[in-house]
């Protein structure tokens, strides 16, 4: 009931009391907090605050609505004589509880604890602010009450009206501050435990013993994502061939970044367990079928594997953009797209030819997904497709970019001809052969 009385049995047979003061400040006391103390007042000022007093003998002790009655500010007061009720009364729009430390702990507490009470309270009511009324002189458990967790604590027989309304509006906006405080931290933990969990689901390349040269950028369209919808791997088999793969699974949210990452590991275990071409990628379309979310998916996939005298490679291409070959004394160009198959997830028994691709004895192979190469250039609606591309990476070659450096202007480059970040998820591999 938001006035008169609120009804709850009570073990001593009364009842739960619930009245509303207006109560209007008669002039300032003088504290030590200056401008701290009329910012939190103002905060509160226009706040019609509920307070639950929690006394095992309200008539015997000081009134408290009585003395919010000169405060300033309408205070509505809540009495319970025992936990029980308190629980009864305790919903949402209480902002604070005064608490009587003198209160019967509950039956099951440390007899030896003279918090007990306070820990109970704590634990009913984690949202709100507690206020621990003591004994006069009773300093020592006053402060252990907060460090217990409440938010401040009074003298039963120093108090007065105002006192008791500034330590109310005081109380209830430390509470909403440790709050605020506590769920902005809690958000950074989940934060950083995210990015963690996303570097350890990019990929580590397995290239020991292998002569091959090896770099990546990945960018992720998402924001402040460290993972995206697009996936890479690259991995060396014991009869020394390597193996390298770059796909890409259409859609930007969590659910493709998480699929994504099931390929890339589906891939690396079937070449490691002596898949490779047709074989593999028709495995891997049926573990995209079983964990899709939506029958709509679907993923793009280019694999390469290079034999071990590095001369030579086969190459599989599911719906995926062709790579580019930089080879010295001869312009880069796109390996090529005839014999292409699908995409994986859009035709049931769908085959994948591999076609052999001859490299010679120094050259670059950079796959890419289609984020580099969908970006627009300038303000209009021109995009800077594949020949734009590989127009671009040729000038970059003869610069002299190599490497780590050249995927790095390559993507500098797409993005400054967006004229902004690109909202498509970019993933970019280099393996570079040199005698």
């Amino acid at each position: 009931m938001e006035s008169g009385q609120a009804q709850a049995a009570s073990p001593h047979g009364g009842s739960a009391e619930e009245s509303v003061q207006d109560t209007s400040p008669t002039g300032r006391t003088p504290d030590t907090a200056g401008n701290t103390t009329n910012k939190v007042e103002n905060n509160t000022a226009h706040t019609n605050l509920t307070l639950l007093l929690i006394e095992d003998d309200p008539a015997g002790s000081p009134i408290v609505p009585d003395m919010l009655d000169q405060a300033g500010k309408p205070i509505r007061v809540r009495t319970a004589r025992n936990l029980t009720e308190a629980g009864r009364l305790l919903t949402d729009d209480v902002h604070c509880i005064l608490l009587d430390l003198a209160l019967p702990a509950p039956g099951h507490a440390d007899s030896e604890d003279e918090l007990a009470v306070l820990r109970h309270v704590l634990e009913l009511a984690p949202r709100h602010a507690v206020l621990a009324l003591t004994a006069s002189g009773d300093a020592e458990r006053g402060a252990e009450a907060v460090r217990v967790g409440a938010q401040d604590y009074l003298f039963r027989d120093e108090l007065d009206g105002r006192l008791l309304s500034r330590a109310i509006r005081y109380a209830v906006e430390r509470k909403r501050s440790e709050s605020a405080e506590r769920r902005l931290a809690e958000g950074r933990l989940r934060a950083q435990e995210n990015r963690r969990l996303e570097r350890g689901l990019l990929p580590t390349p397995l290239l020991e013993g292998s002569p091959l040269r090896f770099a990546a950028r990945y960018r992720p369209g998402r924001s402040r994502a460290l993972l995206g919808g697009d996936f890479y791997d690259v991995v060396r088999t014991p009869d020394g061939t390597v193996h390298a793969m770059i796909g890409d699974v259409c859609g930007h949210g969590p659910d493709e970044a998480a699929l994504g990452v099931e390929l890339r590991i589906a891939w690396r275990a079937l070449t490691l367990a002596g898949l490779c071409g047709d074989q593999l990628l028709g495995t891997l379309q049926q573990v995209l079928e079983h964990e899709r979310a939506d029958d709509e998916i679907f993923a793009t996939l280019c694999t390469v594997d290079i034999a071990p005298d590095g001369r030579r490679a086969g190459l599989c291409l599911a719906g995926h953009p062709s790579p580019l070959l930089a080879r010295p004394g001869k312009p880069a160009r796109l390996l090529p797209y005839d014999n292409n198959g699908p995409a994986l997830g859009l035709l049931p028994g769908a085959r994948w030819p591999r076609m052999q691709v001859e490299l010679g004895a120094e050259w670059s192979l950079m796959l890419y997904t289609d984020g580099l190469i969908e970006g627009h250039i300038g303000q209009g609606r021109e995009r800077l497709g594949q020949d734009g591309m590989t127009e671009m990476v040729r000038r970059q070659i003869a610069e002299g970019l190599r490497g780590e450096q050249l995927l790095r202007a390559a993507v500098n480059e797409v993005r400054d001809l967006n004229g902004g970040e690109l909202t498509d998820d970019v993933a970019v591999l280099l393996l570079d052969r040199v005698p």
